[in-house]
């Protein structure tokens, strides 16, 4: 569906996805990122617990939530990678962030 263009590839970053270390073309969007390593789901729906897959790419749909360097709901379309960045699958609602 989607292939990353010869000439936009870049040097590697690591991340991490679920806890496993990897690396990725620097300057690609997260939710690119779920789709370059094959992931089933980036999110589950949080009444019925169903699975999604980015799928606007651009910010509108909200299928692409995921845990972003430990912040929940975090757009994956809009987030560009860093190295070191931590990626994780986003069950229903994400955990609740203490407030201080």
């Amino acid at each position: 569906m989607f292939k990353s263009l010869a000439k936009t590839i870049s040097d590697p970053v690591v991340v991490f996805i679920n806890g496993q270390k990897t690396q990725v073309p620097a300057g690609i969007s997260v939710a690119a990122v779920v789709f370059e390593q094959h992931l089933d789901y980036s999110r589950t729906t949080p009444v019925s617990g169903a699975k999604r897959l980015p799928f606007c790419m651009m910010g509108v749909c909200y299928d692409c939530l995921m845990i972003i360097d430990g912040i929940p709901n975090q757009r994956a379309c809009s987030c560009t990678v860093h190295d070191g960045m931590r990626i994780d699958i986003q069950e229903k609602t994400g955990p609740r962030l203490a407030r201080g």
